[in-house]
């Protein structure tokens, strides 16, 4: 009881002052800290379910692996990290899919759902397009689409279960997707009025934190 107090401390301080550092842009600081976030996140679960599911212990695992490869610069370690988040969004779709009932999911909202993430991607990656390397284009487009897979089958669970669980795993799914996009923004539009990683890291750890304590 007490360790998973313990390791929820550790994440909202490690968030609080990574945001500090994203804030200032204070990279030396970010470094340091960006690692707790995720491992304490991780360790919060495990202490915390009722019923484990390694598939969620994976997804989370993975996010961490990606936290880790996009701290050094270059296109190769933004592309590992990529890759490593692609695989923790497709372990978070097997932990979802426990608890959807998919005789329930109504063959339109399916539609409605794939239709909207792929117009959203499109508008975004069309925004994006003019700052991109070629060579990245459609594999961050591929990643952003999964991104949003992963959210329809978090609205899938809500409509399966309706609780305020299933609502709150669905938002936090939401601001993954946010914080994503806004990482894009960030990393290749010189452009852009966001300048900094903390819109990018405030929606992501607020978003994996709600992941977890929805599946709780």
């Amino acid at each position: 009881m007490i360790m998973k107090y313990l390791f929820l401390a550790v994440f909202l301080i490690s968030t609080a002052i990574h945001l500090y550092a994203s804030l200032k842009k204070d990279t030396k600081l970010r470094n340091i800290s960006k690692p707790f976030i995720l491992l304490s996140l991780l360790g919060f679960y495990v202490t915390a379910a009722r019923v484990i599911s390694i598939a969620i212990i994976l997804a989370l695992i993975f996010s961490w692996i990606g936290d880790v490869l996009l701290i050094p610069k270059g296109v190769k370690w933004f592309t590992a990290g990529g890759i490593s988040f692609m695989i923790s969004h497709a372990f978070f779709i097997v932990g979802y899919c426990r608890d959807i009932v998919f005789s329930k999911i109504p063959v339109f909202l399916i539609v409605l759902l794939s239709v909207f993430f792929a117009v959203t991607v499109s508008f975004i990656f069309s925004k994006l397009k003019p700052h991109l390397p070629k060579a990245l284009f459609y594999p961050m487009f591929l990643y952003l689409l999964i991104n949003g897979t992963m959210n329809c089958f978090a609205i899938f669970r809500c409509v399966s279960v309706p609780s305020v669980a299933t609502v709150i795993t669905a938002v936090g799914a939401a601001l993954f997707f946010v914080s994503d996009s806004s990482l894009f923004f960030v990393r290749f539009d010189k452009d852009s009025k966001l300048k900094t990683h903390f819109l990018v890291m405030l929606t992501y750890s607020i978003g994996e934190f709600l992941i977890v304590l929805g599946l709780l």
